[in-house]
């Protein structure tokens, strides 16, 4: 493959430094970054290279949604102002019963690409069932995805049991293994629905094979009080005992936290996927991020799935977490913008197991990356561009898409995508579950 050079108006690379560079361009060579430094010296590196001039764009690393269930696009605006329980026992988990199967994860998990892909996302973490349909459509679009397979204890459409969960999610992890684009970690949905010898058998083959481990962890309120009537401790205590707070763990919402968990989690590695707006719609609880980075543990951003979201923009979400984190603290200065990035881009990539590979723009990764074009009203005039990506509505303003060096969107068009396609099956699913 031959060079392409990037000449955009901003650099923002995350690491190894944190800032914004001007004057400087990006080389891609073979799906990798080759170089990034001043333009001159890049020109000077690459004189027969293809050379997109980018004018009034910052060019960063692709953002890393590191928790989400993508079929559930589908659901969006299905059953509004619920809290959790009710939501999922009386609304979610009959409609799933009935309607879900490999062809309604394909088409939510191509309405959720879409939307993904547009607003600066190339890598996700899906947590869904028939898993399989969901690998298939990412690799088809060229799209970074983590599968995490469900594993619970009660029958669904797609297993009977939590060992034909884990038989059949094993098989899906052999079958992607020379893959790049996707990788397979375990989904138990959370400690309450998958007990004590499958979380320790989860933990055993997640070594064996060096998988990560994603699940739902102090959601809500009602779940850790439970958790105290059932075993005397939470559920954070009760995996800690078990050995699950590792780096292979990432644990997903984490409301409702002690010192102590907090120092548990930081001690064992663990990472922590922050879901602001979900935690808010849901009214599931406050996630202590401040407290949690000052301990040293890594926390990234998930937007969940769009049914108890209503969006899949990460940019939207670096920006409700922000604005979260102030808020609670009643400290203004307590969510930098150049902070939020991290968290939205390497820090989801580290929790992934993916930062040696993504998250940042240096040489030598892969080439994910995405342009924001500055060159709208709503995103001038530009004092401090990392603040506007976070604070003024960067995902509508993605002009390029790369993931592997590979083009996926350009002004508004996919490459890779049949969007026509994707709205019209989508458009059929409110019948289907209204009949």
């Amino acid at each position: 493959m031959s060079a392409q050079v990037l000449h955009p108006r901003y650099v923002l690379p995350v690491a190894p430094a944190n800032v914004v560079l001007e004057e400087a361009s990006l080389a891609l060579e073979d799906g990798r970054i080759a170089a990034v430094g001043p333009r001159a010296e890049i020109d000077a590196r690459y004189p027969g290279a293809d050379a997109l001039r980018l004018d009034s764009h910052v060019l960063m690393p692709g953002l890393v949604n590191a928790h989400g269930h993508l079929a559930m696009t589908l659901m969006r605006g299905v059953s509004e102002s619920q809290p959790l329980d009710a939501w999922l026992e009386e609304t979610i988990w009959p409609l799933e019963a009935r309607l879900v199967d490999a062809e309604f994860v394909a088409d939510g998990t191509g309405l959720a690409l879409a939307e993904m892909i547009a607003s600066g996302t190339t890598c996700a973490s899906d947590m869904y069932w028939f898993p399989e349909a969901a690998a298939e459509t990412a690799r088809a679009a060229g799209f970074r995805l983590q599968v995490a397979f469900p594993v619970a204890e009660f029958a669904s459409a797609w297993a009977r049991s939590a060992d034909e969960c884990i038989r059949k999610g094993l098989a899906l992890r052999d079958r992607y293994r020379d893959e790049d684009l996707v990788q397979v970690a375990f989904g138990p949905h959370a400690a309450y629905t998958t007990g004590e010898e499958i979380l320790r058998r989860l933990q055993t083959l997640a070594d064996e094979v060096d998988a990560g481990i994603q699940i739902h962890l102090h959601e809500t309120a009602s779940e850790v009080a439970d958790a105290r009537a059932r075993t005397g401790g939470s559920w954070v205590q009760g995996l800690d005992a078990m050995g699950l707070l590792t780096p292979a763990l990432q644990a997903v919402h984490m409301t409702q936290l002690t010192e102590r968990e907090i120092e548990r989690l930081a001690i064992g590695g663990a990472h922590v996927v922050h879901c602001p707006r979900s935690n808010l719609k849901l009214a599931s609880g406050r996630c202590r991020v401040n407290d949690l980075l000052a301990a040293g543990v890594n926390v990234a951003l998930g937007t969940d799935g769009a049914a108890s979201n209503n969006s899949l923009d990460l940019f939207d979400e670096m920006r409700a977490a922000a604005l979260l984190r102030t808020s609670l603290t009643e400290d203004a200065a307590a969510a930098p913008a150049a902070e939020m990035l991290e968290m939205a881009t390497v820090a989801g990539a580290r929790a992934l197991g993916l930062d040696d590979e993504i998250g940042s723009l240096e040489a030598g990764k892969r080439a994910d990356l995405v342009a924001v074009d500055l060159a709208h009203p709503g995103m001038q005039p530009v004092h401090d561009p990392a603040a506007q990506l976070v604070h003024a509505q960067a995902g509508r303003h993605v002009s390029h898409v790369w993931v592997n060096g590979r083009c996926l969107y350009e002004e508004g068009r996919f490459h890779t995508l049949d969007l026509p396609r994707i709205l019209a099956r989508a458009a059929e699913w409110p019948r289907r579950m209204a009949s």
